[in-house]
């Protein structure tokens, strides 16, 4: 409306009618705009963020590529190295199952989420699972027998058949999958039951069999060549080639895993840590060199173990792996735990069971009476604290500090006290127990504190047996992967949780598990 117009209309009220509604027009035109802009703004995140995503896959499948490229070229680079019959194959082996891990990682990258395609490989030449095993078969029907488009009855047209080696300990079958096919005569709609995805694409192992290859080696301590003898004998052909491609990829698969129970662990107010060393093959050097397993595990009814892998004992990769941690933290003496507590923030717990073999191994030694008499002491100690073991946390705390104080100021008082010579080993128990003591004597502190580190330590004792059969791991990939599932499997132990049944279970339900949901996989009680 022009301005004469304008000046023309006398009537207040219409005017102010003609106000509002420019009012509310440029409102509108205000409020579009603002939409537009934050379409807009949304619209470039996204890019933005499609944007970084591309470049971390590239940068990813670069790296993989060249990771794979160089571990071929070490494959058959190592083929004129000096080896012992026994690393051969186990380098060959370790080889194997981290090239299947990388190439299964690479396939994931270069597919989109859910759309992830059987790479192009040369097609196995497969021999046909034995005629004389036993069928184990499960037929999948839809839900309904009538179309659901159109009402009419559903015919049976054909079926999808896959049929994969699973086995029971000791005990091999197939288990057969059949997914009948029904067509609608009607409209000409077909019905059938998806099948379901796994861990192996195209891969003829069931989810039981593959665990029992991996609890086997894991667990067992059964190394893989052992294991293709035992299938063998029961008329099952699988190369240790093949069982240990199985084995890096699974361990791929149960990475997800292993990272939430690393980030449940971190959530405990109270850990036990402890190291072991493990032998790893150098194929350059054509021998083995030292590394470590540094194990860690919480208190409480739910207990998490986690082994975490490491080229050496230094205390920076205790420290890399607690990251920003704060808790109290059982160790023994050794010196590189000592700069996390330095740093404060970690509260430092000492073993009574270290302190108390110092003195078993002096008696034992030289049957002193000063070691037998602090024997007698530190059984006092636990046979109180056994009475306690029943309690709450804030229950078993007040007890201590009734009970254990008291036979604290009298042990303390004891050590200071002993006379004995500068280099016995009565000596040297007792100046172990004064240099800890401020660690010793905090079990009186919190009644969430334990009293030794006897747990952990029977968490590593299986690796100790395990080393006499393996001897060493085949690769800096493989000791970690070796680390991840033995996370897993002594968490299971610890809870209570059979390792076989928990892993079968997982390697069933993992490929339609969403990322949100792994935690319900985990092996707490």
């Amino acid at each position: 409306m022009d301005a004469a117009a304008l000046n023309a209309i006398t009537d207040v009220e219409v005017l102010r009618a003609l106000v509002r509604e420019q009012i509310d027009t440029i409102a509108h035109h205000q409020a579009s705009l603002a939409h537009h802009e934050a379409m807009i703004a949304q619209r470039d995140a996204l890019i933005e963020q499609r944007d970084r995503t591309i470049t971390y896959k590239d940068a990813k499948i670069a790296h993989l590529t060249h990771e794979i490229a160089r571990l071929r070229r070490l494959q058959y680079a190592a083929k004129s190295e000096r080896m012992d019959p026994t690393q051969r194959e186990l380098f060959d082996a370790a080889m194997a199952a981290d090239i299947a891990a990388l190439e299964a990682e690479l396939e994931d990258l270069r597919s989109p989420t859910g759309t992830r395609e059987p790479a192009q490989r040369r097609a196995p030449q497969r021999r046909p699972l034995p005629a004389e095993l036993p069928r184990i078969e499960t037929i999948h029907e839809p839900a309904s027998c009538n179309c659901s488009a159109c009402g009419a009855a559903l015919v049976k047209i054909g079926e999808h058949v896959s049929e994969k080696l699973d086995v029971e300990p000791l005990r091999f079958f197939v288990r057969r999958e059949v997914h009948p096919q029904y067509a609608c005569r009607t409209c000409e709609t077909i019905v059938a039951e998806p099948v379901a995805p796994s861990i192996l694409d195209r891969g003829l192992a069931a989810p039981g069999l593959l665990a029992q290859v991996v609890i086997q080696k894991y667990a067992d301590h059964l190394p893989l060549y052992r294991q293709e003898a035992i299938f063998a004998r029961h008329g099952i052909e699988i190369g240790r080639t093949t069982l240990a491609e199985w084995t890096g990829v699974i361990g791929l698969r149960l990475q997800p895993l292993v990272d939430a129970l690393r980030r449940k662990l971190l959530q405990c107010p109270v850990l036990h840590a402890d190291e072991t060393p493990v032998a790893q093959l150098d194929p350059g050097a054509g021998k083995t060199r030292r590394t470590y397993l540094f194990a860690y595990r919480s208190t409480g009814p739910r207990p998490i173990v986690v082994f975490d892998h490491c080229p050496s004992r230094a205390g920076k990769h205790a420290a890399a792996f607690l990251g920003e941690w704060n808790g109290a933290l059982m160790v023994d003496d050794y010196a590189g735990y000592k700069a996390l507590f330095d740093q404060g923030g970690i509260t430092e717990l000492a073993c009574w069971a270290h302190a108390r073999r110092m003195f078993f191994d002096a008696y034992a030694a030289s049957s002193h009476p000063l070691a037998q008499d602090a024997l007698h002491r530190i059984a006092e100690l636990y046979a109180i604290d056994a009475k306690l073991r029943d309690l709450d946390d804030e229950a078993r705390g007040a007890e201590r500090q009734r009970y254990i104080g008291p036979w604290l100021a009298a042990f303390k008082a004891w050590l200071d006290g002993a006379q004995t010579l500068g280099n016995s080993g009565v000596r040297k128990a007792i100046d172990y127990a004064l240099r800890r003591w401020s660690a010793l004597a905090r079990v009186v502190e919190d009644g969430a504190f334990p009293i030794d580190n006897n747990p952990i330590e029977n968490a590593i004792r299986p690796i100790a047996v395990g080393r006499k059969n393996w001897l060493f791991a085949g690769s800096e990939t493989a000791a970690r992967r070796a680390a991840a599932i033995m996370s897993l499997i002594a968490t299971a132990k610890a809870n209570g949780i059979e390792p076989h049944a928990w892993l079968t279970d997982v390697l069933t339900r993992l490929p339609t598990t969403r990322d949100r949901d792994i935690e319900s996989l985990l092996p707490l009680a």
